[in-house]
C-alpha cells in the first residue's frame, strides 16, 4: 500500500469513528425522557461536533483524490446492540446512558491516539488530528464529569 492510501484509510478511520459518535448520540437522545432537555442539548452539540469534525477529515480524503467511507465501524455497531441489550436489564436513567456515552468518547480517544502514532501522517494532517483530538478529549471531560455527577 503506498503512502497516499495509507493516510486515506487512517482518515476513513476516523470518519467512521465520527460516524460511531454521531450514532450513538442519536440513540442516547431517543433513550431520553422528556425531563433530560439539557442532556438532549448536549447530545445534539456533540452530533453537531462530529459532524464538523468529519467534513474536516472528508476535505482532506478528497484533497488527497480518496473516497470518504460511508458507514461506521464493526465495533460501533456491535456496541450499539449491547447498549440495547444493557437497556433493556438496567433502564435508560441519566447515569447509564452518560456511562454508556464515556465509553464512546473512550474508542474515540483510542482511535486518534493510534492515527496520532502513525508515521505517514504529514505534519498538517497531524496538526488538525491533534486539534480534533483536543476537541474530542473537552467532549469526554464533559459526559465524564456529568456522569459523576450522576453515579
Amino acid at each position: 500500500m503506498d503512502k497516499r492510501s495509507e493516510i486515506i484509510e487512517i482518515l476513513n478511520d476516523l470518519v467512521k469513528i465520527n460516524n460511531d459518535r454521531i450514532e450513538g448520540y442519536k440513540r442516547a437522545v431517543s433513550e431520553l425522557d422528556h425531563e433530560d432537555a439539557d442532556l438532549k442539548n448536549l447530545f445534539d452539540k456533540m452530533i453537531a461536533q462530529s459532524m464538523m469534525l468529519k467534513s474536516d477529515l472528508t476535505e482532506e480524503i478528497q484533497v488527497l483524490h480518496g473516497d470518504t467511507a460511508i458507514g461506521t465501524t464493526g465495533n460501533g455497531k456491535i456496541y450499539r446492540a449491547w447498549m440495547t441489550i444493557k437497556a433493556v436489564f438496567t433502564g435508560n436513567d441519566r447515569h447509564s446512558i452518560l456511562e454508556n456515552c464515556e465509553f464512546g468518547e473512550d474508542a474515540a480517544q483510542k482511535a486518534y491516539a493510534t492515527a496520532l502514532e502513525s508515521e505517514v501522517i504529514p505534519d498538517f494532517i497531524h496538526e488538525i488530528l491533534q486539534h480534533q483530538q483536543i476537541v474530542l478529549r473537552e467532549s469526554h471531560s464533559q459526559i465524564k464529569s456529568l456522569r459523576d455527577v450522576h453515579a
